[in-house]
């Protein structure tokens, strides 16, 4: 059956892919936005149903729009590669979608994060917990969340989806490959947390498949509403450093600890190293996104089972040393 149509701005980056192929699987036709649609289209992986490329720039509103006509979902997973000028892109990206949003009547979908918050929330955070964020990433994703606000009392539908560390095949930046070198095989386990310190994670075909059922209860939302997933809780760090292990079919697998020295000594030359120095308050206490509104819309959260899907990521980062380990773990789950 077909749902609608959805235009997915990021659909070459992991959340926005993964949200694509979601919405493929449930019957919506979606528009994916590329400044390259060749390039995006010969990349999109083999075996999954194809989203209709559109040539256009996420900081073009006019392209934004023409892409969205006709379309009753907007998802802006959009993000400036390798956190660079964040400070000045974030924004302009977002009005975009806004405008698109208004000209058309769509609802727009923006996946969260746990950035927003600061100690004061710590360390069961709900949807109505305050955000006074320590960073200035978060900085920027509260003013995301207030432009959306506004939008909204103007009559523009808006979803978050809030989500932990995201894991995941096609996932870019994230935390989990710090933990494992992509393109590496692997030889340690890097840890960024405190020992004992619980730390929660996301896989990423997981909050696709949230977002999507969530979206199709249009019924159930608010104009703006917000929605908590708990994704993989990991109570003390070891059972994220097991499911590596097991993975990998290395036991005995040693963790060492990440370099925060380095980070915080090229964190001034090197963006990514500031944005990760500045999001260790994350690791150094329990964080735990509260999911009670979701279940009681969805019934159930989505969810794949650890060791699936850490070995799904390991080969997709290309780490697992005999590509066929995933395989033969996932066929004993």
């Amino acid at each position: 059956m077909e749902r609608g149509t959805a235009l997915v701005l990021g659909a070459t980056g992991g959340i926005g892919g993964e949200t694509a192929a979601a919405l493929l699987r449930r019957g919506w036709r979606v528009r994916a936005l590329a400044r390259d649609p060749a390039k995006a289209a010969a990349q999109w992986p083999a075996g999954l149903a194809r989203p209709e490329w559109v040539a256009g720039d996420a900081l073009d509103a006019d392209s934004v729009i023409a892409a969205a006509r006709g379309t009753s979902l907007i998802v802006h997973a959009v993000n400036p590669p390798g956190y660079r000028n964040w400070e000045t892109l974030v924004l302009p990206m977002l009005e975009s979608t806004i405008r698109a949003a208004e000209a058309c009547g769509a609802r727009i979908v923006l996946p969260g994060t746990v950035y927003n918050y600061g100690r004061d929330a710590f360390p069961d955070i709900v949807e109505s917990s305050p955000q006074h964020p320590q960073t200035r990433k978060g900085a920027i994703r509260v003013q995301m969340e207030q432009r959306l606000r506004e939008a909204a009392d103007r009559g523009v539908r808006t979803l978050i989806v809030r989500a932990g560390d995201f894991l995941g095949p096609r996932a870019g930046n994230n935390w989990f490959a710090q933990l494992a070198k992509p393109g590496q095989p692997l030889a340690a386990i890097s840890d960024p947390g405190r020992s004992g310190v619980g730390h929660q994670w996301a896989y990423l075909p997981d909050v696709a498949e949230t977002i999507v059922q969530i979206v199709e209860r249009e019924d159930r939302l608010a104009t703006f509403d917000t929605f908590h997933m708990a994704g993989h809780w990991d109570g003390d760090g070891a059972q994220m450093q097991a499911a590596i292990r097991r993975a990998s079919g290395q036991p005995d697998l040693p963790v060492r600890r990440f370099p925060w020295w380095l980070v915080t000594l090229a964190s001034p030359v090197v963006p990514l190293f500031r944005e990760l120095r500045e999001m260790r308050y994350l690791w150094e206490q329990p964080v735990r996104l509260r999911n009670a509104r979701l279940l009681a819309v969805l019934g159930s959260e989505p969810h794949t089972a650890l060791d699936s899907a850490v070995a799904t990521t390991l080969r997709g980062l290309g780490c697992l040393r005999d590509a066929g380990t995933a395989d033969a773990l996932r066929g004993s789950l």
